[in-house]
């Protein structure tokens, strides 16, 4: 078992690895919109908050050597569900067929102020 970081993603907001590699499997921890280099929000609106989430999630990916293609499994929160349409639509810009299983969750905060948070389960071993 080994924890995966990457500066391309932010820093941990608590006692948390950004990923734990175990064998074939990467569990990604939750990333909220932060931008790495200055550890603020990317915006107020969801679309530009999506956009970072997915990049911090592409960062972790990488840094374990894999890509969005290898989700198995993710889940999203959101502050505000009518965001729903507006974050999937960004969502499948990141992901392609066949997608990973999600669900999709509101909640009534999310740290630092995000508006969209995601976390995920990534396979590393061969198809």
């Amino acid at each position: 078992m080994e924890g995966v970081y990457t500066d391309q993603a932010p820093a941990a907001v608590g006692p948390y690895n950004q990923g734990m590699r175990i064998g074939n499997w990467l569990y990604l921890s939750a990333q909220i919109a932060l931008v790495p280099a200055t550890e603020r929000l990317a915006g107020t609106m969801v679309g530009e908050q999506t956009h970072q989430v997915m990049k911090n999630i592409g960062a972790i990916l990488r840094a374990a050597g894999a890509d969005y293609g290898r989700l198995i499994k993710t889940t999203l929160y959101l502050v505000n569900m009518s965001d729903f349409s507006e974050v999937n639509a960004i969502y499948s810009l990141y992901v392609q067929q066949p997608y990973p299983a999600r669900a999709t969750l509101g909640v009534s905060s999310l740290p630092k102020g995000s508006l969209v948070a995601l976390e995920g389960i990534a396979w590393l071993g061969k198809e």
